[in-house]
């Protein structure tokens, strides 16, 4: 690496003129990866690539220390995919996602919530695949799209393709748009390349900064005919997993890039007209702390509330604590669940499970969730409430 602070590239790709609908656009195809010249890593710009990584490396050791690592697994990857899902307009809620897995209606449109529901499922496939030895590839790519867009309003943009058409980012048309990706034809072979990078490991890139480019290339390729932010900010943590850098997929930073949008999208545009890399590594590596610093402060809130409330239902339920406490278990693996469920689940009579759940709402763990007087929905209060920090106004693009 170059020990620059400052490095003259100029754009980070060629223009072609292409046409659309009868209108000559300059559409924008990215050079392969690694930059060149290569990252200025300055003393400024490694010491936060270091911070970064430190944080990234506290928080894998957490994981480790976690008591039920899939508890945290469920409430990270369910904050995620709102937040992510939020950057691309839904409307959808916590609680509203927390319905639609209790078989309940939410209240927004089905589409929102089915696409927040199929990012969990993207993600559970991407980790899944890797873990199983698939490479991450251009194909293991496609295939976490073709589940992120499986259902909701995706669902007719090609789930799992490679777009065979010209996109474009904001505008009516091509012609005012302020931005257009490669044009279809050149597609394949900017994945194919992405691939490579993806790979390599004789380049000198580390491995956050390998993520942030990998990141920005794949969002200026604009592989997908829908769905293409979300891809390329679940490609940030499965290449994360892939390198060995995290065990679990649990750096997200979506809450990160919702809060400073205007300068996410400012960086993007920086990085294919200038070639400012290095600005962009800035603005992730701050990102990257801030995720998992947030994420272990989290962990450590939700292992303390855990272990908080078992105390007090064995200090206060007396006989029905061993029940009350198989509820409680219930509802740290899913903190939205009818009485019906909560029997099946822990094998208590509905009566049982009745009594229990009962005992948990008069100690102010459990809240009943709906109003109504059957078909009652009981909620793990101060769990959902912590979950949903940061998610409660969606934002548009």
């Amino acid at each position: 690496m170059e020990e620059t602070s400052e490095v003259k590239r100029g754009p980070t790709g060629r223009y072609t003129t292409t046409t659309v609908a009868g209108e000559r656009v300059e559409a924008f195809v990215p050079h392969r990866l690694p930059p060149h010249p290569p990252l200025a890593l300055d003393a400024r710009l490694q010491s936060l690539l270091d911070s970064a990584t430190l944080a990234v490396g506290r928080l894998d050791g957490v994981s480790t220390l976690l008591p039920d690592k899939a508890l945290f697994l469920y409430a990270f990857v369910r904050k995620e995919a709102l937040l992510s899902s939020q950057i691309e307009g839904t409307q959808s809620s916590l609680s509203d996602l927390l319905l639609f897995e209790a078989d309940e209606v939410p209240g927004v449109p089905i589409d929102d919530v089915r696409e927040v529901s199929s990012y969990v499922a993207a993600l559970d496939h991407g980790v899944a695949r890797m873990r199983g030895g698939f490479p991450l590839s251009s194909r293991l790519v496609r295939e976490v799209h073709g589940v992120l867009l499986r259902s909701g309003r995706g669902e007719d943009r090609d789930p799992g393709s490679i777009r065979r058409s010209q996109n474009w980012i904001a505008g009516s048309r091509p012609g005012n748009a302020i931005f257009v990706p490669p044009p279809h034809t050149e597609v394949a072979d900017a994945m194919a390349d992405l691939e490579t990078f993806l790979n390599a490991r004789d380049d000198g890139v580390p491995w956050l900064a390998r993520a942030a480019l990998a990141h920005v290339q794949l969002e200026t390729i604009h592989p997908f005919r829908d769905g293409n932010g979300r891809v390329g900010r679940l490609l940030i943590t499965l290449l994360l997993c892939d390198a060995g850098v995290l065990r679990e997929p649990l750096l997200y930073l979506s809450l990160y890039l919702k809060r400073h949008r205007a300068r996410y999208y400012e960086l993007l545009d920086l990085v294919r007209n200038e070639g400012d890399w290095e600005a962009w590594l800035e603005f992730f590596a701050a990102g990257v702390v801030e995720a998992a610093e947030g994420a272990v402060a989290t962990a450590i809130r939700l292992s303390e509330l855990f272990a908080l409330d078992r105390a007090r239902i064995e200090g206060a339920t007396g006989r029905r604590a061993g029940s009350a406490l198989r509820v409680h278990e219930a509802l740290k693996a899913r903190p939205l669940r009818s009485i019906t469920d909560i029997a099946a689940t822990t094998g208590l009579s509905y009566p049982g499970a009745a009594a229990a759940v009962d005992a948990l709402v008069s100690l102010g763990i459990a809240r009943e969730f709906t109003g109504r007087r059957r078909d009652r929905l009981f909620a793990y209060d101060r769990y959902v409430s912590i979950l949903g920090e940061g998610t409660e106004v969606a934002v548009d693009r």
